[in-house]
């Protein structure tokens, strides 16, 4: 039968089911990604490999697990007063350094001759963090069973967990921009350096915002004063 003729509500379940299909293999291409980088990263834009589902997906297990690390892991391994904590600041410290790093890296693109787009360069960012997710996740499970005198194995772990990130991400951004290994380093390092001037027109901004707020506030409560 057509898929013209089916009804409306089997057209709907059979999309519903294929989109599910689709997510669900482009969070398993995740694991294929971290261990084939080169191939993994361009077919991960260039062949459509990858979703904006899964990269989000991704990118709020990363946050969810810097979490459960700082609330999970055994006090022999991470000294972290969870009653001082602010979940939503550790977060927000987190992700906001992220979506500057990808619209510096993605406004510096053009200068770069760089070929990727923005939603490029986020999905390859988002895919590079699945390593400290798996190891991180495990590494929660394994404070709770090895001793203080196993904490360079625990430290070791944890290292790579993020080696393995930066790595990544070099390598997918090399592969979005289709850079050499020299370009992309110096391409990294204005990616930084843009992405901190950024945070800092971004500070200013809100600074003068303040003082404005400030400033009319106080005119407000001046004329009330003088006209009562």
């Amino acid at each position: 039968m057509n898929a013209e003729r089916l009804p409306a509500s089997s057209r709907d379940a059979t999309s519903r089911s294929e989109g599910w299909k689709r997510y669900l293999a482009t969070l398993k291409y995740g694991t294929y990604v971290i261990f084939h980088p080169f191939d993994g990263f361009w077919d991960l834009s260039h062949e459509k490999r990858g979703s904006l589902a899964a990269a989000h997906t991704f990118l709020g297990l990363f946050l969810l697990t810097y979490v459960l690390r700082l609330m999970l892991t055994n006090f022999q391994f991470i000294s972290a007063p969870l009653q001082y904590i602010n979940i939503y600041e550790r977060c927000a410290s987190l992700l906001l350094p992220f979506l500057v790093l990808c619209v510096a890296n993605w406004g510096l693109s053009t200068l770069f001759d760089g070929k990727g787009r923005f939603q490029d360069i986020y999905m390859a960012m988002c895919y590079a963090l699945v390593p400290y997710i798996i190891i991180q996740l495990f590494l929660v499970l394994l404070s709770h069973v090895i001793s203080f005198d196993e904490y360079a194995y625990y430290n070791v772990l944890a290292s790579v967990s993020v080696l393995w990130c930066v790595g990544l991400a070099f390598v997918g951004l090399m592969e979005v921009h289709d850079y050499s290994a020299g370009k992309t380093v110096v391409f990294l390092i204005a990616t930084i350096f843009g992405a901190l001037v950024i945070l800092f027109l971004v500070l200013v901004f809100f600074s003068l915002l303040s003082d404005a707020v400030g400033y009319f506030v106080s005119l407000y409560r001046e004329i009330i004063f003088r006209l009562y």
